[in-house]
């Protein structure tokens, strides 16, 4: 049976999170909000939501930001810690839309065992550089996975099996800020974990704040792509027997 909860990583979003907090608990999600370090502003803003919204929303605080995914892991284990099942990754900024929560979830209690990620829709608010960007990424993917299941890795709005995705946290060392969301879905499909997309619409957030910092975080994601590529080298074998096999 699937017992979901929301984890939000949250990094200075004090505008926007308390607007996501509302609509992923009109959805009937309790939320695990990581507070990654973020500045004293923002983090009152946390510790009220969680007061406002007692017994519905924990909240975690890392004494020092981690990037997101380092929040993102201190969240997957938390929310298995209480007892969950499953874990909807969301961002904090308000570009993903809520109304596909129940879609999401829907998938997943028909494929429990899978992760659902989100296949972004862009409106007219994407800028054109990024979606170069992303399709660079895709074919990484598709090569250090010899296939194309993945459709998109790197949509922070997905679905995670608690049990699958914290297991490999515990035993793989991992990107632990914006590669993160790449690097764990091409680690749990060579573990044989289904990946399932699906189509959602994704603007780009109202407060105009991103925390990617384009010379770091790009040599992560060239470094990860690099590592993931020696690590399908001699998985290849594997790889294709499963496509052969399937």
């Amino acid at each position: 049976m699937l017992d979901a909860v929301a984890v939000i990583p949250v990094y200075n979003h004090p505008r926007t999170i308390g607007a996501m907090v509302d609509a992923v608990r009109e959805q009937g999600l309790r939320c695990v909000l990581v507070d990654d370090g973020s500045e004293p502003g923002c983090a009152a803003v946390l510790q009220a939501l969680a007061q406002v919204h007692a017994g519905a929303v924990t909240l975690l605080r890392l004494d020092r930001n981690q990037g997101k995914g380092g929040a993102m892991m201190a969240g997957l284990r938390e929310a298995l810690r209480q007892g969950y099942t499953h874990a909807l990754q969301i961002d904090a900024d308000g570009q993903h839309d809520t109304a596909d929560i129940p879609r999401l979830l829907a998938l997943a209690g028909q494929r429990p065992l899978a992760v659902i990620t989100g296949v972004p829709l862009y409106d007219d608010s994407v800028p054109r550089g990024r979606l170069a960007a992303r399709y660079i990424t895709h074919v990484w993917v598709w090569i250090n996975t010899l296939s194309t299941r993945i459709r998109d890795s790197m949509c922070g709005f997905r679905v995670y099996p608690l049990e699958a995705v914290v297991d490999l946290i515990e035993h793989t060392s991992m990107g632990r800020r914006m590669d993160f969301d790449c690097e764990v879905l091409v680690r749990l499909h060579w573990r044989g974990v289904e990946i399932v997309g699906h189509p959602t619409r994704v603007r780009y957030p109202q407060d105009g704040v991103s925390h990617f910092r384009l010379g770091l975080d790009n040599v992560l994601i060239s470094r990860m792509h690099a590592l993931l590529f020696v690590g399908m080298l001699w998985r290849a074998p594997m790889l294709l027997w499963r496509k052969v096999a399937r």
